[in-house]
Order: C-alpha cells, then sequence, then structure tokens
C-alpha cells in the first residue's frame, strides 16, 4: 500500500512506515568517539615519528637495506665499515630496552590483562562488556612507541585498535550508557583507530565490523556507528598528515587477463601456508615464552635481544618494515632482477621467513605492538617472490607484474591469518591507491580464508556468534535488563 507524503507534512521528516530512527540512536555519540580516536592517534603518530627519528635513526644510524631497485640488499651487507659503526651495534640491544622500557610501564600503570593489543580489544568485546581501562590509552601509546620504535619488529595498528577501544568504551561511560552501548562504541572507537593510522576508512569501518570472529560471522549491529566513527576520525588523521595513501604502487598493476587467475590461485595458496607458518610459530614461541620460568622482564628482554641480532643483518625486519612492502611494488622495475632473478626472489622468502621470526620474538615475548602489520608485510613479500617468479617462467602474454602479486599478496595473507577477507580486500587498494585488483584479490582472499579455516592469530576471536559467551542466553537476558 502506497502512502501519499507533502513536503509540507510532519510525516515527510519522520521515518517510513513501520521503521524508526532508534536504528541512528548511536549517531551522536559514534561522533564523538571518532572525534577521541582521531585526536589520540594523531598524538601518536607524532610520538611515532619522534621516536623513529631519535631512536632508530639518530642512534641507531639505521638505514633500509630493501632497496631492491638500486641493489643496496644484496651489496655491503657484512661490509666492514657496517661492523665497525658501533652505533649500528645499538640495532642489538636497543628492540631489547625498548621492549622493557615498554613492558614496566604497562605493568606498573595498568594491568597487562587489558593491554595486549587487538586480542585484548576483541576479548573486551565478548568478555568484559566493552570495558577497557581509561590508563590503557596513555600507557599502551608510550609503551608501543618505545617498543616499535626502537626497533621492535611489530606494527602500530594492535595499539591502535586498542586505545581506540578505549576512547569508545570511555565515552560510553562518560553518558552512562547501557553495556550494550558500551560494546558498540567500544567497536567504533576500534574502527577509529584503523581508519586514521591506515587512512583507510571504509577498511577500518569494515573492520569493526569483522574483526570479532574467525569464521564469516560478523556484529552487524556495529555497522552503522563504525562508519561514523571511521569518517570522522580519518578526516582528522587526514587533516594533519595529508589526503593521500601509505604507499605508491605502479599504475600498470590492473587486471585484464582472465588466465592470470590461475598463477592467482597458485599465490592464494602460498600464502595459506605461509600464513599457517606465521600462526603456528608465533603461538609456538608465545607458549616457550609463557612456560618459561623467567620473571616477564627477562622476557621480553630475551624476545628483544633475539629481534636485534636479526635486525643488525637485516634491518627492515626492525619496526614496521614498511620499506619491505614498498620494495616489493618496485621488486620487478629494475635491471637487478634481470641479472638476478632468481636472487631476488630468495630475498624476498628471507624477508618473510626473518620478519615472522622476529615478530614472534617482539610481540610473543609480552613486548607492546601490533602482529597486523606484520601480517601485511609477510604477504607482500611471498607475493612479490610469487610474481617475480611467474614473470620469468610464463609468457609476456600473461602481463604478470610482481607489484600486483605483492599487493594481492598482502591482501590474502590478512584473510588466512586475521579472517578479515572484506577488511583485507579494502584495506590493501586503500593503503596503496590501487582499485583495479579487486577481482583478483576477492579471488585470492576468498581461497585463502576457506583453505585456512580453523586457523586464526587471535586467540580471543570465537569460531561464530554462537560460541561467543556474548549471544548465550544468559548474557542476552543480562543484556535485556541492562
Amino acid at each position: 500500500m502506497f502512502h501519499r507524503l507533502s513536503i509540507t507534512s510532519l510525516k515527510f521528516f519522520r521515518a517510513g512506515p513501520g521503521l524508526s530512527f532508534r536504528t541512528g540512536k548511536f549517531f551522536g555519540e559514534s561522533m564523538l568517539v571518532g572525534l577521541v580516536a582521531g585526536f589520540v592517534v594523531v598524538g601518536f603518530r607524532f610520538m611515532i615519528e619522534f621516536g623513529r627519528v631519535y631512536l632508530l635513526e639518530r642512534l641507531g644510524h639505521h638505514q633500509f637495506l630493501s632497496r631492491l631497485t638500486d641493489g643496496a640488499a644484496f651489496v655491503g651487507l657484512y661490509s666492514k665499515t657496517r661492523f665497525l659503526d658501533p652505533h649500528r651495534w645499538l640495532l642489538v640491544v636497543m628492540p631489547a630496552i625498548g621492549a622493557l622500557l615498554g613492558y614496566l610501564l604497562i605493568k606498573r600503570f595498568a594491568s597487562l590483562e587489558h593491554a595486549r593489543g587487538t586480542d585484548s580489544a576483541v576479548s573486551a568485546y565478548h568478555q568484559r562488556d566493552g570495558y577497557i581501562p581509561g590508563a590503557v590509552v596513555p600507557i599502551k601509546s608510550a609503551a608501543s612507541v618505545l617498543t616499535v620504535a626502537s626497533g621492535g619488529s611489530a606494527g602500530y595498528e594492535g595499539p591502535v585498535t586498542l586505545i581506540g577501544a578505549a576512547c569508545g568504551s570511555i565515552v560510553a561511560r562518560w553518558f552512562n550508557l547501557t553495556l550494550r552501548a558500551r560494546r558498540i562504541l567500544m567497536a567504533a572507537g576500534l574502527a577509529a583507530g584503523i581508519s586514521a593510522l591506515f587512512q583507510a576508512p571504509l577498511a577500518g569501518a569494515i573492520f569493526g565490523v569483522e574483526i570479532f570472529y574467525s569464521s564469516s560471522d560478523v556484529e552487524y549491529e556495529t555497522l552503522l556507528p563504525c562508519f561514523v566513527a571511521s569518517a570522522v576520525s580519518y578526516t582528522i588523521y587526514a587533516y594533519f598528515f595529508g589526503w593521500g595513501s601509505l604507499f605508491t604502487m605502479p599504475p600498470d598493476c590492473v587486471y585484464e587477463n582472465g588466465l592470470r587467475l590461475l598463477p592467482y590461485f597458485v599465490l592464494a595458496v602460498m600464502v595459506t601456508f605461509g600464513a599457517r607458518f606465521y600462526i603456528a610459530f608465533f603461538r609456538g614461541v608465545e607458549e616457550w615464552f609463557r612456560e618459561l620460568a623467567a620473571p616477564g622482564w627477562a622476557k621480553v628482554v630475551i624476545g628483544g635481544l633475539v629481534t636485534g641480532i636479526i635486525g643488525f643483518f637485516v634491518p627492515d625486519i626492525l619496526g614496521t618494515s614498511y620499506s619491505i612492502i614498498q620494495a616489493s611494488f618496485t621488486a620487478g622495475e629494475s635491471e637487478l632482477f634481470e641479472n638476478f632473478g632468481p636472487l631476488t626472489i630468495a630475498g624476498f622468502v628471507c624477508f618473510f621467513f626473518m620478519k615472522a621470526i622476529a615478530t614472534a620474538f617482539t610481540v610473543g615475548s609480552g613486548g607492546s605492538g601490533g602482529v597486523f602489520a606484520p601480517a601485511l608485510v609477510c604477504g607482500g613479500t611471498l607475493g612479490a617472490a610469487t610474481g617475480l617468479f611467474f614473470a620469468r617462467v610464463l609468457p609476456v602474454s600473461f602481463g604478470i607484474h610482481p607489484a600486483a602479486f605483492a599487493l594481492v599478496g598482502m591482501a590474502g595473507f590478512l584473510a588466512s591469518a586475521i579472517r578479515i577477507p572484506i577488511t583485507a580486500i579494502v584495506i590493501v587498494a586503500e593503503i596503496s591507491g590501487n582499485h583495479g585488483l579487486l577481482l583478483p584479490a576477492m579471488w585470492v582472499c576468498g581461497i585463502s580464508f576457506w583453505l585456512n579455516n580453523g586457523w586464526s592469530l587471535y586467540r580471543s576471536q570465537p569460531h561464530s556468534r554462537e560460541s561467543s559467551p556474548l549471544h548465550s542466553l544468559g548474557s542476552l537476558r543480562q543484556n535485556v535488563l541492562h
């Protein structure tokens, strides 16, 4: 039945028949969460830049070796100058010192249970009704900068998701909202943090819906608040740091040949088993440290020393390792690959294993940092190696571009290891500015997500809504009461 509607009637400004504006009841609160999270991430980014410049670059004389286009990865790696430079030897101990200071800071001022990163945020959503202490925001920020800016092999996204989630939890407590509202705003803050730091507003919003389960289940009620908070936080962040994407890649990386789905299928298998190695090794190291009869501060020192020793020989694994991602986008565009193709492929495979090992010892030992960004790096290296291989063995008519395989490999690795296939497709497009590879990204993410079913990097992710304590019958009754 059709209803007549006049613009002079009050009905024009109301919801349609059978609908309600209740779906927008968290609109104002979500904007506030995005505002708070945006400014917090801006301050966090300034801390990152300050720490990186003064710790890694000035004290450690850190220089990237992954300039695969000019051969720096294969020239002078063991040069006498590097070994005699006393500042270079600081790289061996700096990750341990930074991780130790970060650990002591969290130990003193915030509960370690509440400060693990994305895992803690997911756990808070399911187990603690979205409650995250306010002390997490300044303490986790400082601890993460100390750990990663001093050379710890980890990402800033784990701390940022927890910090953003804490902002949402704080806003909900300010207004004395219900437990359900607190969980929703916590998810919105989590999404806002990712949106700002990665300059990927759509991916961040989807992340706030998709991250809570290892299956294809989602928390649909967080979708609209995540959209609103992500838009606000990204706008604030971009005002200070610009509107461009994180990385740049060749403009000719597009999908124009259906035959490429065959090598992309091989890539999906590669990133699946790479993700399994990443998860299994990380959990093995984490379990080893858990059973180690040593105080917590000694464990992070051991992890930092292992990372520092690897970083002395392969400096690119220190910190976020974004230089490796950028190198993977240019790996096939130089004479170096023409002359040393297999060696270049081996170099990317080496970067994959070194990054996975160093991340496991940095974060698995108790260091403050995320495993999301290292997963991007690992996926990019496997993708670049696979693309370089097919560029050599397949006819030119296939049009294989290693940079395209690197980008799609990043998406597949995230979908497989972190169980966020839709977020993975969108985020690699936003951080690279390339939207011409959505179809192969869908293909690889779908296959790798399916092949790696049952494996997840985050322990706090329930498999589905039915297995979450949040959606049990008792919890549903409690939510009604509150």
